[in-house]
Parts: structure tokens; sequence; C-alpha cells
């Protein structure tokens, strides 16, 4: 055989001699396995603070923030007033059924419900609303709105007006959400709002007679803040 520096494979030798090296380089880093080894340590399961994964993505669940006045705050004063006539109420208990309403109202006007604004909404919300969803079909505008995320619900003002069937109490909330919501014409075409998701600010007003069986929290008034 022809062993001639010119046909004797240089280049596996020198990859030979780099394999040796961090083979003896491993050896002393890692060392040796000798007699039985223990078993490895299982990994205890750990919550995923992401939320669920849904379609190969991270959806994130975010509270809630609900802004209650304190006690020593005149709203928080009115509150209070409020517990005392009517021992079932509370103000996180209040903030809840707002959430509630609120998803239901929305998607409500948008589908045309009537039956579900008619429970929701005192009469004279529920006769601008009807009025509003009666042009809309005449015209045949179709309204799209989806609730993606309620952001905060804040507590901003009481009142209470004595009556003669009870008191009345109205209560205040800014609601903080990100919606979708967009109007389109008989032709499907955009004519307010847009598709994409934006940020709302509103301030509902609850009213309710306090005291009277069958009462319950209703819509009087809904306006952008």
């Amino acid at each position: 055989m022809d062993f001639s520096f010119g046909h004797f494979p240089v280049d596996l030798i020198l990859f030979a001699l780099v394999a040796a090296f961090l083979a003896l380089r491993l050896r002393s880093v890692l060392g040796k396995r000798v007699g039985i080894q223990p078993a490895p340590m299982p990994v205890p399961p750990r919550a995923d603070p992401a939320g669920k994964v849904i379609d190969g993505k991270a959806e994130p669940v975010e509270a809630v923030v609900c802004d209650i006045p304190g006690q020593g705050t005149r709203v928080g004063q009115l509150l209070v007033d409020v517990q005392r006539q009517d021992s079932g109420f509370t103000p996180q208990q209040f903030l809840s059924g707002v959430q509630t309403s609120f998803q239901q109202v929305v998607k409500a006007f948008a589908e045309g419900d009537r039956a579900t604004l008619q429970t929701r909404l005192t009469p004279a919300v529920y006769a601008s609303f009807e009025s509003a969803i009666a042009a809309r079909e005449a015209a045949g505008e179709k309204q799209r709105s989806e609730i993606k995320a309620i952001r905060s619900l804040a507590i901003e003002d009481v009142r209470l007006v004595p009556l003669d069937v009870g008191t009345g109490a109205s209560i205040d909330v800014r609601i903080v959400s990100d919606q979708i919501s967009l109007l389109t014409d008989a032709q499907g075409q955009p004519l307010t709002g847009t598709d994409a998701v934006t940020e709302f600010s509103d301030l509902w007003t609850f009213e309710r007679l306090l005291g009277v069986n069958g009462s319950s929290w209703r819509l009087a008034s809904a306006r952008s803040a």
C-alpha cells in the first residue's frame, strides 16, 4: 500500500485525536459510575402559571379587579346603609351580579334578544334599547359584540331615595372591558366600530327598591365614561 504523504488520510487522524481529547475531558468532568446508582428523584408537578393552553397558545387567566370604597368614605358608608336595609346585600356579591348582567346585556343587545333585556333593564332603558334594535333590523344591519375580558369593576357612587313603597337605591359602576364591537350594513360593510379588540370604559347605573319582595337590580342607565 502507498502511505506516502500525498495519499495518507491525515484528516482522519486529526478527527480521531480530537474525539479522544473530548472523551478524556468528559471522563474527568463527569467521573465514573461505579456500583448501583441511586434512582433519580421524581420531579413534583407544578401548576402552570400561564393558564390553560388552547390551540397551542397560552391563555392567561386574569381575575377581575373589583374596587369597593372603604367604610370610612361617603360611598362606603352608603353601601353600609344599603346592607342595613337589605341583609342579603354585599358589595362583592353585587359586583358579581353586575359582571353577569353586563355580559348578558351586551350579548342580548347584539343578538336582538328582547326577552333577556326585559329582565335586566328598567322599562325606560328597555324602550330605548328595543327602539335601537328595531331600527337596526329594519335597515338590515347587524351588530357584532364580543366581550374578550372584563378588566375591572368599580363602585363609584351610591344614592338612596326614600319612597312610599320603600327606599330607592342607585349604584354607579365603572366597567372596563376588552371588546370587539362592529356594526355592519345589509351588505356586510362596516358602519361603526372595528373588529379589533378595543378597551371600553362604561358607567352603568343599577337601581332597585330595597325592602320590597321580588325587586331586583336592573340597569337604569348606560353611557361611556
